[in-house]
Formats: structure tokens, sequence, C-alpha cells
């Protein structure tokens, strides 16, 4: 298996509306289906009992080694407390090769949430260790120091209830909604309308 041209979609893209990773991920003619791969998911599961049932899409679709990264990835940011959904698996036109998308909240995340699939797969291959504690541990701190602080927070979280679609564009609070003409940001619980008056009387408690 080889990972490659791992990218983040920071807006709506070609496969949905949410932010997210995609990689390409190269599987040997075994890996192209883990049927070939005795007891690989039973190893899987053994390492990470709630990752989800691996079933592909398409329901014709084989399942490969590039759908287990696609669930690992998802199934541990969903553990770490990330609120993510969404992941597809897609073949692409050069056999073997697949393109993988998963949702991330915070990019940091995703990536990292993604490098630990990759070797989780690696070790239910192997038939190695895998550390889950530890990996759920490194997930979890990392969201937590990264993740909008509550009132940004709740901001954006009542944005993707009404499907607006929000882009985060610092490491403290900004956050841009909506795209082109139509956007709007905010700076932790101010917006881009609040006057430099305003902030000061809402400042002197």
């Amino acid at each position: 298996m080889d990972v490659s041209r791992i990218r983040a979609l920071r807006g709506p893209n070609l496969w949905s509306r949410h932010t997210a990773i995609e990689a390409i991920i190269a599987c040997t003619e075994t890996e192209r289906d883990i049927s070939n791969l005795p007891d690989f998911e039973d190893r899987l599961r053994e390492r990470f009992p709630e990752i989800a049932l691996l079933q592909p899409t398409v329901s014709q679709d084989i399942v490969s080694m590039a759908h287990a990264v696609e669930f690992a990835a998802l199934g541990l940011q969903a553990q770490a407390g990330c609120p993510v959904t969404f992941s597809r698996t897609a073949q692409t036109i050069e056999q073997g090769v697949y393109q993988v998308v998963v949702e991330y909240s915070e990019e940091a995340v995703g990536r990292l949430a993604f490098d630990l699939a990759r070797k989780l797969c690696q070790a239910a291959v192997d038939d190695q260790p895998f550390d889950l504690a530890a990996a759920m541990r490194e997930l979890r701190e990392l969201d937590e120091d990264i993740r909008l602080g509550p009132s940004t927070g709740s901001i954006v979280y009542a944005a993707v209830a009404r499907n607006i679609p929000y882009r985060r564009l610092t490491e403290g609070s900004m956050v841009q909604f909506g795209w082109g003409s139509k956007q709007r940001r905010i700076q932790a619980a101010e917006t881009d309308r609040t006057s430099a008056v305003a902030e000061s009387i809402a400042q002197d408690k």
C-alpha cells in the first residue's frame, strides 16, 4: 500500500460540502480485495473494535485496503470526539489506485487520523501490535489544543446545522462563513460588521 498526494479540501469540493482530507492510495494486487488477506479484518477489529462495518459505497464494489484506511480514519476521529460522518473511496482509471476522502473538523486532526489509520491497517496486515490507547490520546490532545473556543464553536455549529459552509482561517478564532460575495467572517463572537465603538462598549464591564 502506497499513500501519496495527501491534501486538504478546505471548502465545498467534488465530493461534498464538508472539509476533507483527500489521498491517493495505490494497492497491490492482493490488497485490492481484503478477502485475499487471511484474517485481515479480524485482526483489524482486534486492534480497533469500534471500526465500522467494512463495506463499499457501491454494492458491487470489492472492499480494498483503501476502503479499510477510509473507515479507520473516519472511525478514529469519531472516537476522539470529532463531529465527522462523511467518507468515500473511489477507484481511479488506473488499476489498483484509489481516491480516498475523509471528512475532518480540524485539519491537523484529520491528517493525524489518516496517518494513524494507515499504520493501523499495516499493523493488521503484518499482525503487529497497535497502541490504540496512545493513538486516541494523541488525537484527543491535539483536538483539544486546536479546537475552536466555546463561543466561536457554538456559532460554527449553528451554521453547520443550517447548511452554511465554513472555513477556519487561522489557528485562532477567525472563521469564514459562505463563499465569494456572500461570505462573512467572525472573530470569536464578533462579526465583520461589529464596530470598534460597539466592541469598546461591550468590553467595558
